[in-house]
């Protein structure tokens, strides 16, 4: 199992997607744990969660968590199928929750309420082709793979 889980093959294209997206949900995770980038940090993130959102505190935890520590292994490529599976499992919830009444599209013009699925489509097919490819070149699993 271990070893599946850290198995990348030697391509450049999944060093690209996950630093790519790790820089990405970088932000978001920095939003949510620091209120860095305009965000409201741990605690302003829990409440939103928990009162806005009605989610159980266990789950706006682990969603804060996943982003934050999700997008640190993807730049880093440690347990890139693991990450990239519940980085996908955050979007399928935000999508669930927040964004599929609004439709397909993003927000561009300012004619909608919210903004549609379209973006968290793009992002969960590079989710699910990390977690098919592994983290590719200059992965911390690609290096240990070579010695499990």
């Amino acid at each position: 199992m271990t070893q599946f889980i850290l198995k990348t093959d030697d391509g450049y294209s999944p060093l690209i997607l996950r630093i790519g997206l790790g820089l990405v949900m970088s932000v978001h995770g920095a939003q949510k744990v620091f209120g860095w980038f305009g965000g409201y940090g741990f605690s302003g993130t829990i409440s939103f969660f928990t009162t806005t959102m009605h989610l159980p505190w266990i789950i706006g935890f682990l969603v804060i968590i996943i982003e934050f520590v999700g997008a640190i292994a993807l730049l880093a490529g440690i347990f890139t199928r693991v990450a990239s599976v519940a980085i996908a499992g955050v979007l399928i919830g935000i999508v669930i929750t927040s964004h599929i009444q609004f439709g397909f599209f993003m927000n561009w013009g300012g004619a909608q309420k919210g903004e549609g699925i379209e973006y968290f489509l793009i992002y969960l097919a590079g989710m699910i082709s990390l977690a098919i490819t592994g983290g590719g070149v200059f992965s911390v699993d690609r290096s240990i793979s070579k010695h499990v």
